[in-house]
C-alpha cells in the first residue's frame, strides 16, 4: 500500500501536474494540502476520472486539505482538528482507507515570529499532539501525513543561515515536532534514511530549486500499529522540476 502526501499549492492551477503524477506513481492514498479552492471549486470530477475517490475541506484563496484513494471512496472520519471550535481554517482532515486512518495536515507556517501567527502555530501543534495521543492509546493503524511546516533537524535543511529567523526552523517548532514523534510515532523517511539530506520543498525564490536548496517539511508519521509494515519511503523529487510545478514534491511510504 503506497501512501503519499503532496502540498499541491493550488489544486486547480496544478491539476495537470497532479493527474500526470497520479498516473505515473499510482499511489493508493494521497493527502493533499494547500488546495486554495472552496469546496465547490475542488476538481472532484477530474480526480474521479483518474480513478480516485476523494474527501476534502476547501477554503477560498488559502489552505484546504483533501484525501484521495485509488479505486475506492475514503470514509471521512473528521474534517477539522478538535480542541478549538472557533478555528475555521481548513487545515486538517482524516479518513479511513482500507483499514488505515490517514490524515492530511497543513500545519500553520507561523511567520512572522515571534507574534500571534507563531503562537497559533504552537497552539495548533499542541492540539494535534493531544489528538494524536488518542490514536496511540487505542493502538490504531494511522498515518499522520501532511505539510508540518517544520524542518525537524539541521539535516532537514540545506546548509545555510538565511532561514535562522524563520518559524520553520525555530527551536520551539522543532521541539513541538519532536514531542509529537516521542509519543511513539515513526518518522518514515528518517527511519529509512537516517543520515541522508532528503528535501520535499524548494522555495521559488533565489534559484533554490536549481541549487537543491531545499527543506524537508512534508512528513509521514506511522503509528506503532503500522511501523513494522514500513517497507520503503522516499520523495518524487523530479516532480518539483516540471513546468508549472508546486514548490513541494510528493513524499511517500510503501507499507507491506
Amino acid at each position: 500500500m503506497k501512501i503519499a502526501t503532496f502540498n499541491i499549492n493550488n489544486v486547480n492551477r496544478r491539476l495537470p501536474n497532479l493527474l500526470a503524477w497520479l498516473r505515473a506513481a499510482k499511489p493508493d492514498v494521497v493527502a493533499l494540502q494547500e488546495l486554495k479552492a472552496s469546496d465547490g471549486e475542488f476538481p472532484a470530477a477530474a480526480i474521479e476520472k483518474a480513478g480516485y475517490g476523494a474527501v476534502w475541506r476547501g477554503q477560498k484563496t488559502w489552505n484546504g486539505v483533501a484525501i484521495l484513494a485509488r479505486g475506492t471512496g475514503p470514509i471521512l472520519t473528521r474534517d477539522r482538528l478538535p480542541g478549538k471550535p472557533g478555528d475555521h481554517e481548513a487545515r486538517y482532515i482524516e479518513a479511513a482507507v482500507r483499514g488505515i486512518i490517514v490524515t492530511s495536515i497543513y500545519l500553520p507556517n507561523g511567520n512572522p515570529q515571534p507574534g500571534p501567527k507563531f503562537d497559533y502555530k504552537l497552539d495548533w501543534f499542541a492540539r494535534l499532539k493531544r489528538h494524536a495521543k488518542t490514536f496511540i492509546k487505542q493502538d490504531l493503524p494511522v498515518v499522520l501525513a501532511g505539510d508540518y511546516n517544520v524542518a525537524p533537524t539541521e539535516i532537514d535543511i540545506y546548509p545555510t543561515r538565511s532561514w535562522d529567523k524563520d518559524a520553520l526552523v525555530q527551536p520551539k517548532s522543532r521541539a513541538a515536532y519532536a514531542s509529537l514523534v516521542s509519543q511513539g510515532w515513526c518518522d518514515a523517511i528518517r527511519e529509512l534514511h537516517p543520515d541522508k539530506r532528503v528535501y520535499t520543498f524548494w522555495d521559488y525564490k533565489r534559484n533554490r530549486w536549481p541549487r537543491d536548496a531545499g527543506l524537508r517539511l512534508d512528513h509521514l508519521l506511522l503509528s506503532p500499529a503500522l511501523a513494522s509494515r514500513l517497507a520503503k519511503a522516499g520523495v518524487d523529487k523530479k516532480i518539483r522540476g516540471e513546468e508549472g510545478a508546486s514548490d513541494h514534491a510528493p513524499a511517500w511510504v510503501v507499507l507491506r
